[in-house]
C-alpha cells in the first residue's frame, strides 16, 4: 500500500518503436551504432512506489525487460491499446503467476480486453495448468481509479484515428503513441511536472508525433521536463538529436529511471 512517504519511480524499460532497434537487417548509422543509447527494446515502462510495481503494456520484449530490470513481482498490467508491440508479452506472465497463485490484473478499455480474449484465447478457455492467467479489468478515459492506495487518472488520446489511453499518475504523465489529444483531455496532462511522450521521427507519420509536433506538445502543456520516447531509428543518432533539443527536454533510454521527488 503507497504512503506519503513513498516516491514514485518511473523506469523506462523500452524506448523503441514496433520494430525496435536495431531493425532487422537495416545497415542505417543508428542500427549499427555501438552507443547503448541507440539500443531501444519495445516501448513499455515500470511504475513503483513503495513496494507496488505496475507495468505499462506488455510488448514482445516483456520477458527481457524484466529480467533487465530485475523485476521480482508485479502487482497490475495497464494496457495502453491493442497493438502488438504493446501487448502480445502477455503470455510472459507465467512466472508471476507461479510466484503468487493469483492470475495477473489487466487494465484495459473494454475494445481492447475484447482483443486481448480473443488474440490469447487458449487463455481463458483452457484449464491447462501452466498456461498463464490474466484477469481483465475495464477502464476509461474518463474514470480515475486506485491500485494498491495509488492513483491513476487515464488520459483519452487519439493514435490517428484510434482511441488509446495514456496514464497520469501524480505529478507524473506517460503518453506513447499520440498523435493528437482533445483539449478536455489535455487539461488532465496540464501541470504534470514530468512527461514521457512519443516522438517518432521528424518526416510526418499519420499515426505518431513527429519531433516537431511533440516538442509543440510539450512546450504547450509545459513540464519541468519531459523525456521522449516510442523512437525510430529515422529520428538519428542519440547524441546528435540529444544535442539539439531544447532545455528541459531528453531522449529516453532503455533502463532510465525518472523519480518524483
Amino acid at each position: 500500500m503507497q504512503t506519503q512517504a513513498d516516491r514514485l519511480k518511473l523506469t523506462l524499460l523500452g524506448t523503441g518503436t514496433s520494430q525496435g532497434v536495431p531493425v532487422i537487417g537495416c545497415e542505417c548509422p543508428v542500427c549499427t551504432s555501438t552507443d547503448p543509447h541507440d539500443q531501444r527494446l519495445r516501448s513499455a515502462a515500470l511504475l513503483t512506489c513503495g513496494p507496488t510495481n505496475i507495468l505499462i503494456d506488455a510488448g514482445p520484449d516483456l520477458r527481457l525487460q524484466m529480467l533487465r530490470a530485475r523485476v521480482r513481482h508485479l502487482d497490475a498490467i495497464l494496457i495502453t491499446h491493442e497493438h502488438n508491440d504493446h501487448v502480445i508479452g502477455l503470455d510472459d506472465v507465467r512466472p508471476f503467476n507461479f510466484s503468487t497463485g493469483r492470475p495477473m490484473a489487466v487494465y484495459a478499455q473494454p475494445r481492447v480486453a475484447d482483443i486481448v480474449r480473443f488474440r490469447f484465447a487458449y487463455v481463458f478457455e483452457s484449464p491447462h495448468p501452466g498456461l498463464p492467467r490474466i484477469e481483465l479489468h475495464a477502464i476509461d478515459a474518463d474514470t480515475p481509479f486506485q491500485l494498491n492506495g495509488l492513483n491513476i487518472q487515464p488520459i483519452g488520446i487519439w493514435h490517428g484515428t484510434l482511441p488509446i489511453l495514456g496514464f497520469r499518475f501524480g505529478d507524473l504523465a506517460y503518453l506513447t503513441d499520440v498523435k493528437t489529444i482533445p483539449p478536455d483531455q489535455l487539461q488532465k496532462v496540464k501541470g504534470t511536472r514530468f512527461l514521457v511522450i512519443n516522438a517518432l521521427r521528424r518526416r510526418a507519420h499519420p499515426t505518431h508525433l513527429t519531433l516537431e509536433e511533440a516538442l509543440a506538445l510539450i512546450e504547450e502543456i509545459g513540464p519541468e521536463h519531459a523525456w521522449l520516447t516510442h523512437i525510430s531509428h529515422e529520428l538519428g543518432l542519440a547524441r546528435e538529436v540529444s544535442a539539439q533539443l531544447p532545455l528541459g527536454v531528453s531522449l529516453g533510454y532503455d533502463g532510465l529511471e525518472i523519480i518524483c521527488p
